[in-house]
């Protein structure tokens, strides 16, 4: 395993910066503590300025105007964005692409990746997979329409919280058949009307804007359902390293306003992170980015590269959740502690990082659960 970064990977760290390192996150206050309060729409002007700079087309290979790279690229921009808390559905938006383009047929990939690669249209994920859901999970069945009904598909069910998906113009749902597999429908967003499929608005513990999608005999045809039996795990696979991704850059930003906040701020003549019980806390802290980083450029090289290792990919994803999901917590709980009554402030930055924080602990599920998986992967592929 090398750590080292391409000059591509390394270019997209500099285009990542370019993009998100000017934008001030914003203060919105959680609707847990304000009653109605919810973010704007997603950043438009921010989404072109990404698009301007190929963020968009990270994983979309060349012939449909992308740039061919792999996960790790994805990863390290998704840590800038992070940084920032940027309104942008980068993450989902490039894993839908990622999954179209690996498994869809050539008029689906046709139909969507130019137009998402330059930013013209917006594609999401039902993302519920992230915490780890399989076939049998899944709250959206599909079926094949009846002689009656005709060709194509047809689904049912009521998938939540799903991100973007109120902005978006393409949404990828993932659905069980009748013979417990995974397949993956894409299906439009709210502009376009499809029969039987409708849109209620949730909100997330960030403030953002989530939808419930309802689909009572939503009817698609067949080249806008994916069947390969791979489909879903690598969705699900790349959905859950970026957003252990995110949890790295929103995790480090906030150690860094701490940093600051506790060289300013004095106690006794004294700048309090001249204290060792805070010093030691902030070194803990430090410790658990560094656990999240490795775990999860391990977790990106095996999704991006045919490399085999001892555990199948899902072992080293499931280190990386782990890590991520525990780790952001307690930077941020660290973080609100070292500030003090600041901390708790809904008009100072460091409340949304922890809003967001929780946001991403809730989608990436219990550490326990993945020690839990881990532990059966190791059973079932012993090491030495």
């Amino acid at each position: 395993m090398d750590f080292t970064f391409s000059e591509e990977q390394q270019a997209v760290v500099e285009a990542a910066r370019g993009v998100f390192a000017p934008v001030a996150p914003d203060r919105v206050p959680s609707p847990s503590l304000v009653p109605g309060a919810v973010a704007e729409e997603f950043d438009r002007a921010l989404w072109a300025k990404a698009a301007d700079a190929d963020l968009l087309s990270l994983l979309i290979e060349p012939e449909y105007g992308g740039a061919g790279l792999d996960a790790i690229a994805l990863c390290l921009a998704l840590r800038e964005a992070a940084k920032v808390l940027a309104r942008v559905p980068l993450l989902e938006h490039s894993a839908a692409c990622a999954a179209v383009q690996a498994y869809g047929d050539k008029e689906l990939r046709q139909a969507l990746l130019p137009g998402a690669g330059r930013g013209e249209r917006v594609l999401t994920v039902a993302s519920a997979g992230r915490t780890g859901h399989d076939a049998a999970d899944l709250a959206v069945t599909a079926r094949r329409a009846g002689e009656e009904e005709g060709s194509g598909w047809v689904l049912d069910g009521v998938q939540t919280a799903v991100p973007w998906a109120l902005n978006a113009e393409g949404i990828v749902v993932p659905a069980r058949t009748t013979a417990g597999a995974a397949v993956l429908a894409v299906l439009p967003g709210p502009a376009t009307a499809l029969p039987g499929l409708t849109f209620a608005e949730q909100i997330a513990t960030t403030g953002e804007r989530l939808a419930e999608l309802r689909l009572d005999g939503v009817r698609i045809a067949p080249h806008d359902l994916i069947e390969s039996p791979d489909a879903w795990p690598q969705l699900q696979a790349l959905l859950t390293t970026g957003t252990c991704a995110l949890a790295l850059g929103l995790g480090e930003s906030a150690l860094r306003m701490t940093s600051d906040y506790t060289s300013r701020r004095e106690q006794f003549g004294h700048p309090i992170a001249t204290f060792q019980a805070v010093a030691v806390q902030a070194a803990d802290r430090y410790i658990d980015l560094r656990a999240m980083e490795a775990t999860l450029w391990q977790a990106a090289w095996r999704l991006s590269s045919a490399a085999t290792g001892p555990l199948p990919l899902a072992g080293d994803v499931a280190v990386a959740k782990t890590w991520a999901s525990d780790g952001v917590r307690r930077v941020v709980q660290t973080a609100q502690h070292l500030h003090g009554g600041f901390g708790a402030d809904t008009e100072y930055p460091l409340h949304r990082f922890h809003a967001w924080a929780k946001y991403l602990e809730l989608s990436l599920g219990p550490a326990a659960a993945h020690e839990e998986l881990l532990g059966d992967l190791l059973a079932a592929h012993p090491l030495g």
